[in-house]
């Protein structure tokens, strides 16, 4: 009998789920000392016309044995798909392509779902990137190994006290003189602005080969789950030596 990979993959989480609730619930039964025991007594009375009781008896209702076989019923289940799907996933393998080239070749169904979860992450990364401030002109730099503006030159000023005369002297008045600044050029600023982030093309770059490389990874997982492998019978052998 065979199955496809993901097909037993797709069982498995319900078979393990039952067989945990059935050990769990066999282990619990075998707590109970009153399901285990049972009596039968008989009353004789000494004499013929002594008193007369009825006989009692009580049945064990579970016996040890009773709760190993079916327990080992539904491990041996347990066993045989876990073993099923882990055989199969030495054999399940795929090529990772993008854009029609295989960037990995012959990888493991186990690595691809490693593989699919780390991708979340860094598409989660890669999304949250530094990005340049798109209202500046931005060219690489060599020399600092980032980003840089072109140099934008700016005034220097510096306040300088004139003296405005209101009226001149004469022989009875001094002259009304006001004083008022005046903001006078003294140099120049050259300003450049550097940056450690990312163009947003760049950006958009990354996010675009991460995003594809999900989408092969999914794909090549799907095409090494559809592997059809044949199903092995170990739990029986496994159990048999145990509680034979």
């Amino acid at each position: 009998m065979t199955a496809k990979l993901n097909q037993i993959i797709a069982i498995e989480k319900g078979i393990k789920t039952s067989s945990f609730q059935e050990i769990t619930d066999a282990h619990q039964l075998l707590q109970k000392a009153t399901a285990l025991t049972g009596i039968s007594r008989t009353y004789q009375p000494k004499d013929e016309e002594g008193e007369q009781f009825p006989p009692e008896y009580t049945r064990v209702q579970v016996t040890a044995d009773q709760v190993i076989k079916s327990t080992t019923k539904s491990l041996s289940k347990l066993f045989d798909v876990t073993a099923t799907k882990d055989w199969a996933n030495c054999e399940a393998k795929a090529d990772v392509l993008v854009d029609g080239k295989a960037i990995v070749t012959g990888v493991p169904a186990t690595y691809l779902l490693f593989l699919e979860k780390q991708l979340v992450d860094l598409h989660t990364f890669v999304k949250k990137l530094p990005v340049l401030d798109a209202s500046e002109t931005w060219t690489f730099d060599t020399a600092s190994d980032g980003y840089v503006t072109e140099p934008v030159q700016t005034a220097k000023t510096k306040k300088v006290p004139r003296n405005h005369v209101k009226a001149e002297a004469t022989e009875k008045h001094p002259a009304q003189v006001e004083v008022y600044y005046e903001d006078i050029v003294v140099g120049h600023w050259k300003t450049l602005k550097f940056s450690g982030s990312l163009p947003a093309t760049r950006v958009k770059d990354l996010l675009d080969r991460v995003e594809k490389l999900q989408e092969a990874v999914k794909y090549a997982r799907e095409e090494a789950n559809h592997l059809e492998v044949p199903e092995k019978k170990v739990g029986d052998t496994i159990l048999g030596y145990l509680f034979s």
